[in-house]
């Protein structure tokens, strides 16, 4: 097979892995002379460096051929999809030429499994290996291990990589048995447990040797800066407070950089176990905001969602949700409020806040202060109260309130056709010229 025929099949294969963002990964560069490529350490698939520029990375899989049979996915044994594989040879052969070429930044590599979890590992390694010492490219790299792999093997890779990870997929062993037979819950966690407890030790060792002050710094063994996840949502019946749940106890316990939500999508040839539509793509987007208030507001899982059977809200924010229904604890005063109560505002953001807080100490803040500061009044009016602003109690207590905050029916455009200066072209391309 051809290699820009293999690179059309793998690196459509890859497109479903969401967890491919670099942010935290440790800057290097080749501005001496020696190597190839660098690291911004910022976002590197689908985000933007702090001067502007969108940059990426060669996203594939070293094959598509799998002896996991995991119902959601179209790579699975028993689909019938076009198979390909790559030798590490031609990866890093492609991620040089892409890289000279200016077409990306790094190279996020997985794969299916072939053969055994340690082989196909030891391949994905390789292809590493080969970048950083026999090319010397210090562009990013992002590896998917296999919680099956040797402790060794992925020792070795995050050596290699700035960023590993490893797929839950799914937020509950009963699912997971239902959907992917081969993957264990209790394994996966077990791994990404280790992994953590190498960056941690590294970490360390970097610590102490910024300490020594009378001989040279000693240079700590590498080792990947962070770990991810990823959540496949909508291709069980399992609750947003289980999925929010499971990942609150990675972040916990193997303090992980990110964990990605992906919403199901119906992929070809699919499993007659598997739901005939994907869910609201609005789902996905309050995962995000409600895994954002875990990690940076102080909210626990059982507050946004006291029931374990509960999903969030489609129609509200998960923190504006949970104003509305504890709206005993409003009206907050800017002006005196703790930081953590400041965080709880619909409207406030952790930014807000701290301009806030800075504010205050100078003078009283007005609605004109907090209009200079950014702050989203239209949301955060009804929850706060300023030097000359309290909202009425009838406003806070009232039943309407909810549907103040959503949408007003949206009007549909029509189409009638092509506009009259694209007629002809229409035509023509319809061969009706």
């Amino acid at each position: 097979m051809e290699l820009l025929r293999k690179l059309e099949i793998l690196a459509d294969a890859a497109k479903y892995d969401a967890s491919c963002a670099s942010s935290g990964a440790a800057r290097k560069d080749s501005r001496g002379g020696r190597g190839v490529g660098s690291t911004g350490g910022m976002g590197i698939c689908h985000s933007y460096t702090p001067d502007g520029r969108c940059i990426s990375l060669l996203k594939v899989l070293l094959t598509n051929v799998c002896q996991f049979d995991c119902h959601y996915c179209i790579n699975r044994r028993s689909s019938d999809t076009p198979r390909a594989r790559f030798t590490p040879d031609e990866v890093v052969r492609l991620t040089l030429e892409f890289y000279k070429r200016n077409l990306i930044e790094g190279l996020f590599l997985s794969s299916g499994i072939v053969g055994s979890p340690d082989r196909t590992m030891e391949q994905v390694v390789e292809v590493a290996r080969r970048l950083r010492e026999e090319h010397d490219f210090r562009g990013y790299l992002h590896l998917k291990t296999i919680p099956e792999a040797s402790p060794e093997l992925i020792e070795r890779a995050g050596r290699y990589a700035d960023r590993i990870s490893l797929n839950l997929e799914l937020p509950s062993q009963t699912s997971l048995d239902r959907l992917a037979p081969e993957k264990n819950l209790a394994r996966t966690k077990q791994a990404m447990t280790g992994i953590r407890r190498r960056i941690d030790e590294t970490r360390d060792a970097a610590r102490a040797a910024r300490q020594v002050r009378d001989r040279p710094r000693a240079r700590p063994p590498a080792f990947a800066t962070g770990q991810s996840t990823q959540l496949i949502v909508g291709a069980d019946d399992s609750s947003d407070a289980l999925v929010l749940g499971r990942a609150d106890e990675f972040y916990r316990d193997c303090r992980l950089r990110r964990v990605y939500y992906s919403g199901f999508s119906p992929i070809p040839s699919p499993s007659v176990l598997l739901p005939l539509r994907p869910p609201p793509l609005v789902r996905e987007h309050r995962l995000y905001q409600a895994d954002w208030l875990l990690r940076f507001y102080g909210f626990d899982v059982r507050e946004l969602l006291p029931d374990p059977a509960a999903n969030l809200d489609l129609e509200l924010d998960p923190k504006l949700a949970w104003a509305l229904s504890h709206r005993e604890l409003f009206p907050v005063d800017v002006n005196r409020a703790p930081r953590e109560l400041l965080w709880r505002v619909p409207g406030l953001g952790t930014v807000n806040v701290e301009r806030v807080l800075a504010a205050r100490r100078h003078s009283r803040l007005h609605l004109a202060d907090l209009r200079r500061l950014r702050v989203n009044l239209t949301k955060a009016g009804p929850f706060l109260i300023a030097a000359d602003h309290c909202p009425r109690p009838a406003l806070l207590d009232g039943a309407g309130l909810r549907e103040r905050f959503l949408r007003g029916p949206q009007q549909l455009e029509l189409n009638f056709g092509p506009p009259p200066a694209r007629a002809d072209a229409v035509m023509a391309l319809t061969g009706q010229l």
